[in-house]
């Protein structure tokens, strides 16, 4: 490392006017903020490539107790013994979540599949319960838009709208939230708000499938998708369009038809 660094001053030192008259405070300074911002480059690179060999090591090492746990818990879905099986796919998740053995978007979906098996929707994880956030009938409502065109002004690509209801006694809108990460939470600013085309901001009155801050709620594992309902006061009946802000985070959507 010391070595490195020399090289590195004798570098800069060379690179510039070796005449004293043309060296002045700047071209030191410079010179040690060159030598120093090089000299944390190499300890991070170092310290990234000490990581990555300790990874390495690591998922040799619990590579066994994965293929354990999923050979298991095949054998107990095999018997449709779906509790076990279930633990047993968590307890290889965990690992998957880390090292990354193998699919982990099949794995996920194996395991919301055997929550319902195991009879487990009502003390289960909230995505069990996507289901109820659709309504069974939108005729009380005035108009009733899916898959609304909407502007996402800060690109929170996990994130869309699935559904937007307008009525004379409130909006209700519906979105779902794919998961990036293993126990990803989410929740819903209380100052969160529609603005309606010809102004006026509507505050967040309800939610359903999801909590209000600072409850969360969990969703145990990647790529598992999360349906849930906002619902805020009705929108003028001429709207057109309108916007979802929720303050202080990337869930900014302009411009969401809703006619």
């Amino acid at each position: 490392m010391k070595k490195i660094l020399l090289l590195a001053v004798l570098g800069l030192l060379i690179a510039h006017p070796s005449n004293a008259q043309t060296w002045n405070s700047w071209d030191t300074r410079s010179t040690i903020d060159g030598v120093l911002n090089l000299g944390k480059a190499v300890i991070e690179s170092a310290e990234r490539k000490k990581e990555m060999e300790i990874m390495a090591r690591q998922k040799v090492e619990f590579e066994q107790s994965f293929q354990d746990a999923m050979t298991e818990a095949k054998n107990y879905e095999q018997n449709q013994n779906w509790e076990e099986a279930l633990e047993k796919y968590e307890e290889a998740a965990k690992l998957n979540c880390k090292y990354g053995y193998t699919d982990q978007r099949s794995l996920s979906s194996k395991i919301t599949g055997l929550y319902v098996k195991a009879g487990r929707e009502d003390d289960g994880p909230s995505i069990l319960h996507n289901a109820e956030v659709k309504l069974p009938d939108y005729s009380a409502y005035r108009y009733m838009r899916e898959n609304p065109v909407y502007v996402n002004k800060k690109k929170a690509n996990n994130v869309k709208i699935l559904r937007v209801a307008c009525s004379d006694k409130e909006t209700r809108i519906e979105m779902e939230y794919e998961s990036a990460s293993a126990s990803a939470s989410v929740y819903m600013n209380g100052a969160t708000y529609i603005k309606g085309n010809k102004g006026g901001k509507l505050g967040l009155e309800g939610v359903q499938n999801v909590t209000m801050a600072p409850a969360k709620t969990i969703i145990p594992w990647p790529y598992q998708k999360l349906r849930f309902a906002l619902i805020f006061p009705a929108l003028p009946d001429e709207a057109k369009e309108f916007d979802l802000i929720e303050p202080s985070s990337t869930w900014q959507f302009k411009d969401i038809k809703c006619k």
